[in-house]
């Protein structure tokens, strides 16, 4: 046995570091622009609707799914910082294609579409920073790293947000650089931000990510991925055939997983739109804000989740966040008897300055839209009449749509730290980048399928419907994990070579 030197070990977690950073950035690209691509997209081309905005945030999705298995396989057989460099390089450039889909004269939405799926096509080296984190620490480190893996995502998810909220104080016409052509607004700051940040991370990948990898007792093995001779042993511990039914089982539990958290996301800004009469800068500035709580609290669950699972195992974990998230979704279930406003009254007395309850909740940034001259027409509010359940649906609350949203923030992260976990541990001293690159692609169907869904159902059949399949989905996934539940674990305990 080779014993793992002090040097070793040090370059391995600066390394793994790296890999939290490229995680965080990965994160960033999706949630820096969630909340404005809606009012963006309805700025450069009038002509998308509701439906388009669903293929749009969609689109990241296909592109990840697509890139995932490729990158992964890339990953199995050549030093990873190939793939990671060029991943990185291909978000760059399409964050900077985002930030001039407002130049052509036409189809500007098809350019949006194609900007995001790209960024999502960059973002499949998700695979690559799982399969190399699982590989490159031990049985005992592995579900601290995968828990610190998707924290860094987690605050991604945070800081997308909040870099988003704080980007709307340039306002949307913001200033226009003609030399180049580029409007540097609410819209176009963030996703040059993120190529700025993705441009570090190359740096940082060339500068100190090295290839490591030990096995699961954590002695240094050598690594088919290394440019260069690596002192170790091979590892003996890789012979036996990996559990299938149990790799098929966590695929389609991480799928819901992710379905469920698209659908929420996807929802938000349309949803606060229709119930509060929110305009488009309110829903992206209090959304910001809302999902920026829930990411701290995700990184407090994710701290949390480390030393609980130490006593109660992954499994139990994973089974009480499938019931958070269902009793969250059960909640945001429209309950009560008041009718939202409906949009097409507020277009019949728009020379009236609009009063809402949420410029209550903001009464000196909102002083400009009750100061407007009576004679100026301001921006529709309320459910549009053209969803006509908006006739006959309750409103949710904006006090059930607060505590969904915090019970969802608690049960997703633990249910995404939890899968990843069982899911390297099940995979064992293999080559995981191909089953990485499986599982990302399984999440990304789920954001392909979530946002399409949520924006059809909601669309024309209302809240209630599209929530009440969502936790059918749920139900149908704590059934399926309590069926394969005593086959969910590590690949080692499987051939009893360490003790559960």
């Amino acid at each position: 046995d080779v014993v793992e030197t002090q040097e070793h070990y040090k370059s391995r977690w600066r390394s793994i570091w790296i890999m939290y950073l490229t995680m965080f950035l990965s994160s960033v690209g999706f949630s820096i622009v969630i909340m404005s691509v809606w009012p963006y997209l309805q700025k450069v081309d009038p002509t998308a609707d509701a439906s388009f905005l669903g293929w749009i945030i969609a689109s990241y999705s296909i592109g990840q799914m697509v890139a995932s298995p490729l990158f992964g396989l890339w990953s199995n057989y050549r030093p990873r910082r190939e793939p990671l460099v060029v991943s990185t390089a291909i978000s760059v450039a399409a964050n900077c294609l985002y930030a001039y889909v407002h130049v052509p004269h036409s189809h500007n939405k098809y350019y949006m579409l194609t900007a995001r799926a790209l960024v999502g096509f960059g973002a499949g080296n998700v695979a690559v920073v799982r399969s190399y984190i699982a590989g490159a620490t031990s049985l005992a480190e592995r579900t601290s790293a995968m828990a610190n893996t998707s924290a860094c995502q987690a605050v991604g998810f945070i800081l997308g947000p909040v870099f988003q909220t704080c980007f709307t104080l340039i306002g949307e016409e913001g200033v226009t650089w003609k030399l180049i052509d580029l409007q540097l607004n609410m819209y176009t700051a963030p996703v040059l931000f993120g190529a700025l940040l993705g441009v570090i991370n190359i740096v940082l990948i060339f500068a100190i990510f090295g290839e490591h990898r030990v096995d699961d007792m954590g002695r240094q093995c050598k690594s088919i991925n290394s440019e260069g001779e690596e002192s170790g042993v091979l590892d003996q511990d890789a012979e036996g055939n990996i559990d299938q039914v149990a790799v098929v089982a966590i695929n389609f539990l991480f799928f819901v997983i992710l379905f469920v958290f698209a659908v929420f996301e996807t929802i938000a800004t349309p949803l606060t739109m229709d119930m509060y009469s929110w305009t488009r800068k309110e829903a992206v500035f209090y959304n910001g804000i809302i999902l920026s709580v829930v990411g701290i609290e995700s990184v407090i669950v994710f701290l949390v989740v480390k030393p609980l699972s130490k006593k109660t195992g992954e499994r139990a974990i994973l089974h009480g966040g499938l019931l958070i998230v269902l009793v969250g979704f059960f909640i945001l279930l429209p309950w009560g008897r008041k009718l939202p406003n409906i949009q097409w009254q507020e277009i019949k007395n728009n020379s009236i300055p609009r009063t809402t309850s949420t410029e209550m909740l903001m009464p000196f940034w909102s002083l400009e839209a009750m100061q407007l001259p009576s004679n100026h027409t301001v921006e529709p509010v309320g459910c549009p009449v053209t969803q006509s359940w908006c006739l006959n649906t309750p409103m949710i609350y904006l006090a059930q749509y607060i505590t969904s949203d915090i019970l969802i923030g608690l049960g997703y992260p633990v249910c995404n730290v939890m899968s990843y976990t069982l899911y390297s541990k099940i995979l064992g001293p293999k080559p995981q980048g191909v089953y990485m690159g499986w599982l990302t692609a399984s999440g990304s169907g789920a954001r392909i399928l979530g946002p399409v869904f949520v924006s059809q159902i909601y669309t024309h059949l209302g809240p209630r419907w599209a929530f009440s399949l969502i936790c059918g989905v749920v139900v149908v996934s704590l059934l399926l994990l309590e069926i394969v539940y005593k086959r969910l674990i590590a690949f080692s305990v499987r051939y009893g070579r360490l003790q559960e």
